[in-house]
Order: structure tokens, then C-alpha cells, then sequence
């Protein structure tokens, strides 16, 4: 699906900003690293995690030994649960990939399948599968239908395309009533995109990005009634590949994502409830091409995400609700061009996961606790 390519090839080349003037944590955190028993272990294969919930369960996708992705889930005691959608394809670049869970552990996500078309999959915490397909959804080779997230009421919301390559959003009521949607300023193609694991919220606001007609990037908002805001960062580009990226909204209306400047540095910013957006930079970040990217905001209002610097490394970070920024590393990740360690997002208590990219360019999941003195 174009929209997953295009969105990856954002996500992990469009990240950059400035330094930020705020002091540096330096206290040591515990790390967990773990990996999906049947991951691969070539370079592009291995573990990555979508998201924490409340408590600790870890979500996430591997890729293994074929090029074929699975799901998984891990609960707080380090049980490590693998799972494939009925249906899924088992060539190379097909297969499962987890997005969303809530609080009961009902799993969202998508699979490919033998033809290359995309299909929607509600797994419950029971390992039962309800597939998942918007009414209007394509079945030719990279359309269909993909949930992003699901909410603690079993909303789920998410994106296809139709027989003509046009995205639209919906979202999925858990009697499976379905209700579709188009934010007003996308462009022609698939260009509506999500936050997942992130992206939705108790009461059923959904964010995400869109690509207008010039190939410019502008943050959405959905709350249940219907109601559409579009907005963008002050200081987002307005080139091809440039603006604005929301990723995440917590309970309290919070929005936090990254945007893209007119020199092609990204940089995190934060939306309160009123509108008003906060932007900022990780301490470290590199220029052009690189920079600070935001994928979590807890009920803290604690913003997890990472920053590539200028050697395009990765590293991680967590920035409290006044400023103070962490960065860390977490254990085993390469220092090449392309390495390094890549969050997904933080938990209400400050849990982080995400996945370090070794010196082999092999993906690990990782569990990095929480601070107890925050």
C-alpha cells in the first residue's frame, strides 16, 4: 500500500531539528531486550514493537528469516505470544502487522495477503480473529484496509483505499457498524493517513496526518461527533514532503507529532487542547534530513520519541511536561549511518519500548522503565 511506503519513507528520513536549551537527564535507566522467539536474524529482519499500555503488555510485528512479518504480543512477565491473521500471505514483504491494542488486549492491525491485497484483523486477548474490512475497501495489490488503533469502548479507527487508489478514513463501532470519512483538504490518492497505537482516544478523537494536492503535510483532528479541525506547526514547510505529522492525542486532548521545515528539518511539537502549539527540539539532533521525531504523549503529558543526529544515528528520548528532556540508547544499538535506537512510543508510567538496530542492521525489541523519580 502506497500510503505505508510513503509514510515509512517519511518517518525515517524526514527526521531532524536544532538543539533544544534544556538540561540533559544523565541518570541510568533499567533496560529489558528482548526478541519474538521466530524473528530472523539477517540484516532488515528482527523485532519491533508498536506501543506499551497501561501496566506494561508490549505490542509489536516481526520479520523472519523469509522476509515474512508476524505479530506478537508481550506481557509484563516477558511472555512472548506470536500470531498470524487467517488469510495471511507467507512470501516475502506479506504477512501479519499488529498497529493497536487497548486496554483488554484486543489487537488491531492488518495482514497481506497471497495477492498482495490488505485486509483488517480484530484479534481478541483469546487469540480469536475477526476480520476487518471497510465496505468501500479495494482488493487489488496494495489496497484494502488497515486499523490503526483501538479504544478501551472497541471503536476501531483506521484507513483504506477503494477500487480507484482514493484513502478515507472510518472508524469501526464494535457492534461493526462502520462509519467512513475524508478530511476536506486531501489530495487525490491515498493520502489520508493515522496515528497508530497512539492515535485514538477513550472518548474517540482520532488524529493523523494528510498530503494535500502539492504534496504538503497537514495535521487532522476527528472527535466522535463528526467534527474535523485541520491545523498545521507555525513553522512547518510548505514544499512537496514538507508540514505537519501528528501521530498522537492522550485522554486530555493532547496532540504531539513532528513537522518538517522549509529546510527540511523536522522538529516535535505539542498541541494543548486550546490550540496552542508548543515546538521543540532534542538536545543533539543533526540538520537537513535528520532530526526530532515524535511518536507518544502520555497522560502526563510526558512525549516520547527519538532524534536522529548528524552522523544519522538514532537515539531516543523522553521530554517531561516542563521541557526537561532524557536521552538514552538502549542496549546493543549500532553506531552506523541508519542504526541506533528507534522508539514507538510511552506507557501512563512512563514505560518506554521500542526496537535498537544493531551493528548487523538487525532489529531488538526493548523495555526501558520507568523513572521512579519523575
Amino acid at each position: 500500500m502506497k500510503r505505508i511506503s510513503i509514510l515509512l519513507l517519511i518517518l525515517f528520513t524526514f527526521l531532524a531539528s536544532a538543539a533544544w536549551p534544556q538540561a540533559q537527564s544523565q541518570r541510568k535507566h533499567k533496560f529489558i531486550t528482548f526478541n519474538a522467539p521466530h524473528a530472523g536474524k539477517g540484516p532488515g529482519q528482527g523485532t519491533t514493537t508498536g506501543g506499551i499500555g497501561a501496566g506494561g503488555a508490549i505490542l509489536g510485528s516481526y520479520v523472519d528469516a523469509g522476509s515474512v512479518s508476524h505479530g506478537f504480543l508481550r506481557t509484563p512477565d516477558g511472555t512472548i505470544t506470536e500470531f498470524d491473521a487467517p488469510d495471511a500471505g507467507g512470501g516475502p514483504g506479506q504477512g501479519t502487522v499488529a498497529l493497536g491494542m487497548n486496554t483488554a488486549l484486543a489487537i488491531v492491525g492488518y495482514y497481506v495477503d497471497a495477492s498482495n491485497a490488505l485486509h483488517g484483523f480484530l484479534r481478541s486477548r483469546h487469540g480469536e480473529f475477526t476480520k476487518v474490512d471497510a465496505p468501500g475497501a479495494g482488493n487489488g495489490s496494495g489496497q484494502g484496509t488497515v486499523p490503526g488503533d483501538i479504544n478501551p469502548a472497541g471503536t476501531i479507527a483506521g484507513v483504506y483505499d477503494d477500487e480507484g487508489g482514493q484513502g478515507h478514513g472510518f472508524l469501526r463501532a464494535r457492534d461493526g457498524t462502520f462509519t467512513e470519512f475524508d478530511v476536506p483538504g486531501e489530495g487525490p490518492g491515498d493520502n489520508t493517513w493515522f496515528g497508530s497505537f497512539y492515535g485514538l482516544t477513550p472518548a474517540g478523537a482520532f488524529v493523523g496526518p494528510y498530503l494535500d494536492a502539492n504534496g504538503v503535510l497537514h495535521g487532522w483532528l476527528r472527535v466522535a461527533d463528526g467534527t474535523i479541525t485541520e491545523f498545521d506547526a507555525p513553522d512547518a514547510g510548505g514544499g512537496s514532503g514538507q508540514g505537519t505529522l501528528p501521530f498522537c492525542i492522550n485522554g486530555g486532548g493532547a496532540i504531539a507529532g513532528y513537522y518538517v521545515d522549509a529546510g527540511n528539518v523536522s522538529h516535535g511539537f505539542l498541541r494543548a487542547e486550546d490550540g496552542t502549539i508548543t515546538e521543540f527540539d532534542a538536545p543533539g539532533a543533526g540538520g537537513a534530513g535528520t532530526g526530532t521525531a515524535v511518536w507518544s504523549v502520555n497522560p502526563r503529558g510526558e512525549i516520547a520519541g527519538q532524534y536522529t543526529d548528524a552522523n544519522n544515528v538514532t537515539h531516543g528520548f523522553q521530554r517531561s511536561p516542563q521541557g526537561k528532556f532524557t536521552e538514552f540508547d538502549a542496549p546493543g544499538a549500532g553506531k552506523g549511518s541508519g542504526q541506533g535506537t528507534q522508539v514507538a512510543g510511552n506507557n501512563p508510567e512512563g514505560a518506554v519500548t521500542g526496537w535498537a538496530v544493531d551493528k548487523n542492521n538487525v532489529a531488538h525489541g526493548f523495555l526501558r522503565l520507568a523513572d521512579d523519580e519523575r
